[in-house]
């Protein structure tokens, strides 16, 4: 019996170890790749969609424990192999909490595969993931295209299909046909607009660019007529059932707008005929030995002997300025006032006298600092009758308080 429950419980863990590891494989199972097609000549846009890739990083939580997050994420798009997208791609992403796009016409027919990596903010967790654009051949043939200016959006509240069918609609009353077509969306930075203040209705404005088998009507073909130029000119608008908008930031800058009309092939000059690549034969070429001789005398004298000669000049000129421009000491003192030379001799001399003492201190004092000295005549006043040892410079020392100033 003991025996048997042992067996029980061995195959009870067994069990509970396979389940356990068949539900971890199939919540980390590996997503395949993302596959579209897009036709050649039309708008394609893929949105990124955080909350699939939240759910990738928080599998357990979103399906076990229902809790789901809210976290930042960082999407970077780049072709596989290549450190940036092809030419005919972009990508946008306004903020961390927001989806990015990735858009653009597509012009030739090939297989794109795009590397997706997605950085969660919170976590710094990261997670791959592929992409890949099979270009197909165009569907129909789009002739008469024409492109609008939306100065009241921003590329990335224009990708979302939900505002790409409200300009749809718009256009579709302007143009007369429910025929049409996105061929290209782009932003007015990628067309060298300036970039708008960040405060509230500043845009960047967007180019919306749609195309249709079905001839222009009439309300755009007045955007080739003079009086429309003329118009432009004035800064007015167009008038009538042109101006149509359900919502105000979805008007068109008429000024700005153009048409396309590609119905028509365009003539292309012939290209130059190809010969057979020989040249006639004019009898044989015989290459030089050796490259003829070159006289090196005028470049020698432009870079070493013009410098060369202008660097004596100038030490010539800076000799005569420093030697030869001096006045002399007997010319420089016959100029100068005795008063001042006085001055200067006398600071000369005391100088020197501080020098010899501060080399011996045994020495008398001098004579400039004894009361009563005559600096001219050398010559000492006789001390006064007094007891004191030491007469004061200044007669007012003898008495602190006494008030020598002049009064009335």
């Amino acid at each position: 019996m003991v025996a048997m429950g042992w067996q029980i419980r061995i195959c009870v863990c067994v069990l509970v170890y396979l389940l356990y590891t068949v539900c971890v494989a199939c919540i980390l199972v590996v997503k395949t790749d993302i596959k579209v097609n897009t036709p050649m000549g039309q708008l394609f846009v893929f949105e990124l969609q955080r909350e699939i890739f939240q759910n990738d990083f928080e599998p357990f939580l979103h399906h076990y424990a229902g809790k789901v997050y809210n976290d930042p994420m960082l999407f970077k798009c780049n072709k596989q192999a290549f450190p940036d997208l092809p030419g005919w791609l972009r990508f946008t992403q306004r903020h961390p909490y927001d989806n990015g796009f990735l858009y653009g016409t597509p012009l030739v027919q090939e297989k794109t595969i795009i590397e997706i990596t997605v950085i969660n903010k919170r976590s710094y967790d990261t997670f791959r993931d592929r992409l890949i654009i099979r270009i197909d051949p165009p569907e129909k043939r789009l002739p008469y295209q024409a492109e609008f200016f939306i100065p009241l959006r921003e590329i990335e509240k224009v990708l979302p299909s939900a505002v790409q069918e409200e300009i749809r609609q718009d256009l579709k009353r302007i143009w007369k046909t429910d025929q049409l077509t996105f061929v290209n969306i782009t932003s007015a930075l990628d067309r060298g607009g300036r970039v708008p203040l960040p405060l509230a209705g500043h845009f960047e404005g967007v180019y919306v660019k749609v195309g249709s088998d079905q001839r222009f009507s009439e309300c755009l073909l007045r955007l080739q007529t003079a009086e429309h130029k003329r118009q432009c000119e004035a800064g007015g608008r167009v008038p009538g059932n042109c101006a149509v908008c359900s919502y105000p930031s979805n008007c068109v800058t008429w000024c700005n707008s153009t048409l396309i009309d590609v119905s028509s092939p365009v003539a292309f000059s012939p290209a130059p005929t190809m010969g057979p690549g020989i040249l006639d034969a004019e009898g044989v070429y015989d290459p030089p030995e050796s490259p003829p001789p070159r006289d090196f005398l005028p470049d020698y004298i432009v870079t070493v002997i013009v410098p060369l000669v202008l660097a004596i000049i100038l030490c010539l000129l800076l000799s005569y300025i420093m030697c030869c421009r001096r006045e002399g000491v007997e010319k420089r003192d016959s100029k100068t006032p005795d008063i001042q030379l006085y001055h200067h001799h006398t600071i000369h001399g005391n100088t020197t006298e501080l020098r010899s003492m501060a080399a011996g201190r045994g020495v008398p004092p001098p004579l400039s600092t004894r009361s009563m000295f005559n600096a001219r005549t050398g010559e000492t006043a006789p001390p006064f009758q007094t007891d004191s040892p030491s007469i004061p410079l200044i007669l007012a020392q003898q008495e602190i308080n006494t008030d020598t100033l002049p009064r009335n």
